[in-house]
């Protein structure tokens, strides 16, 4: 499912114009990102987790040369889902 579709789902499930849906969609994703860009968590009960991990330097291989590399420290975020959201999958 891309962006353009999940528009379309929200816009259904939620009685909106699509255009209010994709505003939603839109200002969820810009403070999610703001959130997470300051070290905060999001939690939606149920459904998961959005955080930011800190990763180790770590050496790895650039696929091209095939030559080590080293790969610097950084932060990324992850999503951890909650239980509902695996019970749902795992049906």
């Amino acid at each position: 499912m891309n962006k353009k579709e999940l528009v379309e789902r929200i816009s259904k499930e939620a009685a909106l114009t699509q255009k209010d849906s994709e505003k939603f969609l839109n200002s969820f994703m810009k403070i999610t990102s703001e959130k997470l860009a300051e070290g905060e968590e999001i939690r939606l009960v149920g459904f998961g987790t959005f955080k930011v991990v800190e990763k180790k330097e770590r050496k790895g291989v650039n696929p091209k040369t095939l030559k080590p590399i080293n790969i610097p420290a950084h932060k990324a975020p992850k999503f951890v889902p909650g239980k509902d959201l695996k019970e749902i999958v795992n049906k």
